[in-house]
C-alpha cells in the first residue's frame, strides 16, 4: 500500500486482478437472466436482491446499506494497513486503504456496494471476502464469514430475506 489512500490500479495491475477475478469466480457477465448469478458464489456467501431499495425515494435504506457493507469491510478485511480492491467492470479499478477513506476529512470511498449500471466489487487482498453487486439481476452478494457474521443480520433488515445462500437459492416462506 502507499502512502495514498485510494490509488487508480494500473493497467498491469488491473489485468493480474481481473483475471485472477475471473479464473477464482467463474466471472461470466451477462444481462442474460440464464446465466445468473454471475460468479460462483463462495460458500460462505449470501445474495439479496436489492429490489427493497426500489422505493426508498430518499435514499435512507441505501445509504443505510452502504454504511453497514463499509463498517464491516473496515472491521473485518483487511488490518489498518492493509487494502481493498475496488473494481468497476471496464472502467477505472482501485486499491484502497479502508481505514483511511470515508471518514471526515478524508476521502471518499471508491464505487459503492451498489451496482450503480455496472459490476461493483469490493475484494480483500486475498480474495476471500468481499461484495459483488450485479446492475441487471439487480442483487448484493456478500462473502466471507468473519464479514457476514457482522453485517448479515443488518442487511436482512434493509434488504429483507436473501435469494441464495452458498449459490443456492433460498425457499420462500
Amino acid at each position: 500500500m502507499t502512502d495514498q489512500p485510494v490509488v487508480e490500479l494500473s493497467e498491469a495491475e488491473y489485468r493480474r486482478v481481473w483475471d485472477r477475478f475471473y479464473a477464482e469466480f467463474g466471472f461470466r457477465p451477462s444481462m442474460n437472466s440464464a446465466m445468473w448469478p454471475a460468479i460462483k458464489e463462495p460458500d460462505a456467501s449470501v445474495t439479496w436482491s436489492l429490489g427493497a431499495l426500489d422505493d426508498d425515494p430518499d435514499y435512507e435504506l441505501l445509504d443505510r446499506l452502504v454504511e453497514v457493507v463499509e463498517q464491516g469491510l473496515r472491521a473485518v478485511c483487511v488490518p489498518p494497513q492493509g487494502g481493498l480492491f475496488a473494481l468497476d467492470w471496464h472502467h477505472a479499478s482501485y486499491r484502497f486503504s479502508p481505514h483511511l477513506v470515508g471518514g471526515p476529512e478524508q476521502a471518499q470511498w471508491p464505487l459503492s456496494p451498489y451496482p450503480d449500471g455496472d459490476y461493483y466489487i469490493y475484494l480483500s487482498e486475498d480474495f476471500r471476502t468481499g461484495s459483488f453487486g450485479h446492475p441487471w439481476e439487480f442483487s448484493l452478494c456478500l462473502f466471507g464469514q468473519e464479514f457476514l457474521s457482522l453485517v448479515e443480520a443488518s442487511v436482512d433488515e434493509i434488504l429483507g430475506t436473501p435469494i441464495r445462500r452458498s449459490g443456492r437459492p433460498v425457499p420462500r416462506t
